[in-house]
């Protein structure tokens, strides 16, 4: 009778975070590019806030952000974010369905016998999810260049983005907890080289540990 096989060695977790404006998403294509799975914290919380039970409870919070069954997103901001208790009470009906749907995508990594999976969580930090972390990657940029980024994707102020990095972890204590830092100053050749000594440092990781 032939021995079982060994249980397959865990699913390791890159945490991938950055302030707003530092280039967090074109980090992440790059490192979809390399072949990773990237699970985008910020698309599930979409997909949940389109879900009829949670709009249904977003409304009773904060009636007047649901309009024809779609979530007002700039209402619901305006509503929410000057109020620590409303973001305390939103995060409890959003966060955990997409801790749920995130479980799920790297269950399914886990099955297709994926070694390493990213996570790219805005509030890594803020939400102490850095801890189940294998490494953490931190992207960062000048607060000025941060600010013309996100200033051109439209749809907030300039004193909406302060205001919103303001309630974020300060960008150096994000570099000073992070594995790695990525520098993205917009040379998209040197970003892109920087996203690939940060593979090489995976799989590096993985012939240490002798995985195969």
């Amino acid at each position: 009778m032939n021995a079982s096989a060994a249980p397959a060695p865990p699913l390791r977790r890159l945490g991938l975070t950055g302030s707003i404006g530092a280039g967090k998403s074109t980090v992440a294509a790059l490192l979809r590019a390399h072949g990773l799975s990237v699970l985008d914290a910020d698309e599930q919380a979409r997909l949940v806030t389109a879900e009829p039970e949670v709009l249904a409870q977003m409304e009773a919070r904060f009636p007047g952000t649901v309009r024809g069954g779609v979530l007002d997103r700039a209402a619901l901001a305006a509503r929410v974010f000057p109020d620590p208790a409303a973001v305390a009470d939103l995060n409890a009906i959003v966060h955990p369905r997409v801790r749920a749907r995130m479980a799920e995508l790297e269950a399914q990594a886990a099955a297709r016998g994926e070694r390493w999976v990213v996570q790219d969580v805005p509030l890594l930090f803020e939400g102490g999810l850095d801890a189940g972390m294998d490494a953490v990657l931190v992207v960062d940029a000048p607060l000025a260049l941060r600010l013309d980024r996100a200033l051109a994707r439209g749809g907030l102020t300039r004193e909406d983005i302060l205001a919103r990095d303001a309630r974020q972890l300060p960008a150096e204590e994000k570099r000073r907890r992070a594995t790695w830092v990525i520098g993205n100053t917009g040379d998209l050749g040197a970003l892109a080289a920087q996203v690939a000594g940060v593979v090489k440092h995976l799989w590096a990781r993985e012939a240490e540990s002798g995985r195969p």
